[in-house]
C-alpha cells in the first residue's frame, strides 16, 4: 500500500519507518526543510534504539522517502496518517490541534479517489468528528474516511512497541475503512496482534485513558514511597508484593522523581480540560496532575536535605537529564525541575547524560557538562541519579568515594542495594527507603 505520513517528529518517523519494513511505500513529509534535508542527508533527528538502521535499510530498498510538500504523494495514497503534534496550549492547557486541522485542509485538498484519513496524533474525543465536519463543508465533492488509529509507543523501546504491540486500536465504523486498516496492519498477523475496532470516539479516549491510568499509577507508587520513608517500610519491597497481584501488576510501580516526557504531563492534562469542558470533572486525574508538579519540586528539596540542608556553593554532579533512558527528549523531564531547585539554592550543577545534553544546553540554567560520570563527580559534594541509564548501573563505587569531596549518593531511582553502597562508606538517600547517613 501508498501511506504517508504527516509529521516526522517521534510519532511519524517511528510508525513510518516501521510501515515501511512491513513492506508498504512510506512517505515521511514535515513543513521543516531542515529536519527532512537531514533525513534525506541519512540523519535522523530523534535517539530511538534501532531507528537509524530500519531507516537506512528502507531508504535503500526505496520504500522509505521524505518530503516536504504533501500534495504530489497525498493524491497517489490509500492512506494518510495525520502525526503532527498535538502540545498543550499556553493559557489554558488544551490540546493545541492548530496543527491537526491544517494538516487535515492540506490533506483534503491533495486526495485524488478514495482515500483513509488517520489521526495517529494523541487528540482530544471528537476531534474525528471535527476534521470530518471540515472534510464535508469545505471539501464536500472529496471521498474520505477519518479513522481514529492512537499509538501506544515507550520511547526507547518503539520499534518493538510497533511491531509486537499488545494491541491495535482502530476507531470507524466505515466498512471500506476497516477494510483498509487491516490491509495496513495485515503485516502483523503473524505476531497475532489484535486488531480492536470501535467508535472513533471510543477509540479517541481510548488513548487519553490509558495514559492517565499508567500516570496515576506511577504517582500513587511514589505515594507510598514517601509513606514508606517515614513509617520505615522498603517501597521497592511493597511495589513486588503488590504487583505480584495480576489485577494490579508490576508495570509502572517504580517509585522515582516523577514522570515527565511529550505524552504524560500533557495528556493528563488535556485530558482534564476535556472533562471539565463535557462538565464531568475527572477528579483522581486531576489531583494525579497537581501530585506530580509538586513532586519534582520535592525532590529538589531531597536533595538539598541530602546535603546537610545547604547546597550554598557546593557542587552537585548530576547523572541522567532525559525523562527516561534511551531518548535523548527532555520534555518535562524531572532532571529540569530538580536542577532549577540547585542552581536557586547557590550549588554549581555538572551533569552528563548519554543522549540528552544537547537539548538540555537549551532549556537549563548555568551548568557545566562532562564526558562521564567520573569527571563529573571528582570534587562533587553529592552525585544524584535522575535517570536509569544503564551506564550508571554499575558504577565503581571505589573510585567514586576517591574522587569526590564528600560521600553522598542520592539515587531517585532506586537502582542500588543499599548495602552495596554503604560498605564503600557512602551517605545514601533513596527514594521510599530510609537514608542511610555517614
Amino acid at each position: 500500500m501508498r501511506i504517508v505520513m504527516i509529521g516526522s517528529g517521534y510519532v511519524g518517523l517511528v510508525s513510518g519507518a516501521c510501515f515501511a519494513d512491513f513492506g508498504h511505500h512510506v512517505t515521511c513529509v514535515d513543513k521543516s526543510e531542515a529536519k527532512i534535508n537531514a533525513l534525506e542527508a541519512g540523519e535522523v533527528p530523534i535517539y530511538e534504539p534501532g531507528l537509524e538502521a530500519i531507516i537506512q535499510q528502507n531508504r535503500s530498498a526505496g520504500r522509505l522517502d521524505f518530503s516536504k510538500n504533501l500534495a504530489p504523494s497525498v493524491g497517489e495514497a490509500d492512506v494518510v496518517f495525520i502525526a503532527v503534534g498535538t502540545p498543550s496550549r499556553r493559557g489554558d492547557g488544551h490540546a493545541d490541534l492548530s496543527y491537526v486541522y491544517a494538516a487535515a485542509r492540506e490533506i483534503a485538498a491533495a486526495v485524488r479517489g478514495f482515500t483513509v484519513v488517520v489521526t495517529k496524533s494523541t487528540v482530544p474525543v471528537g476531534t474525528g468528528d471535527e476534521i470530518e465536519r471540515i472534510f464535508r463543508d469545505e471539501f464536500p465533492e472529496k471521498d474520505i474516511s477519518v479513522v481514529s488509529n492512537p499509538e501506544f509507543l515507550r520511547e526507547g523501546a518503539a520499534i518493538t512497541d510497533f511491531k509486537r504491540p499488545d494491541r491495535i486500536v482502530i476507531g470507524t465504523e466505515d466498512t471500506r475503512a476497516v477494510e483498509v486498516m487491516r490491509e495496513v496492519y495485515r503485516p502483523l498477523y503473524l505476531n497475532e496482534a489484535p486488531l480492536y475496532f470501535c467508535e472513533r470516539r471510543t477509540s479517541e479516549l481510548i488513548k487519553y485513558a490509558a495514559n492517565a491510568f499508567l500516570a496515576m499509577k506511577i504517582t500513587f507508587i511514589n505515594e507510598i514511597a514517601d509513606l514508606s520513608e517515614k513509617i520505615g517500610a522498603d517501597v521497592q519491597k511493597v511495589a513486588k508484593g503488590i504487583g505480584m497481584d495480576k489485577r494490579i501488576g508490576d508495570k509502572f510501580l517504580h517509585a522515582g522523581p516523577g514522570y515527565g516526557g511529550s505524552c504524560f504531563p500533557k495528556d493528563t492534562l488535556a485530558l482534564v480540560k476535556t472533562a471539565q469542558d463535557f462538565d464531568s470533572p475527572v477528579r483522581l486525574i486531576e489531583t494525579t496532575v497537581a501530585i506530580n508538579d509538586n513532586r519534582k519540586r520535592a525532590m529538589g528539596r531531597k536533595v538539598i536535605a541530602a546535603c546537610d540542608g545547604d547546597v550554598r556553593g557546593k557542587k552537585i554532579a548530576v547523572l541522567g537529564l532525559t525523562f527516561k533512558p534511551n531518548t535523548d527528549d527532555m520534555r518535562d523531564a524531572p532532571s529540569l525541575t530538580i536542577i532549577q531547585a540547585l542552581l536557586d539554592g547557590g550549588a554549581t550543577v555538572h551533569a552528563y547524560d548519554p543522549e540528552g545534553m544537547d537539548a538540555a544546553k537549551d532549556m537549563l540554567g548555568p551548568v557545566i557538562y562532562g564526558n562521564d560520570p567520573y569527571e563529573i563527580a571528582a570534587g562533587a559534594d553529592a552525585i544524584v541519579i535522575v535517570t536509569e541509564w544503564d551506564e550508571f548501573r554499575a558504577l565503581d563505587l571505589k573510585r567514586l568515594k576517591t574522587i569526590m569531596k564528600k560521600p553522598v549518593i542520592v539515587d531517585l531511582r532506586n537502582i542500588y542495594p543499599v548495602n552495596e553502597v554503604t560498605k564503600y562508606g557512602f551517605g545514601y538517600f533513596a527514594v521510599g527507603r530510609k537514608p542511610e547517613k555517614v
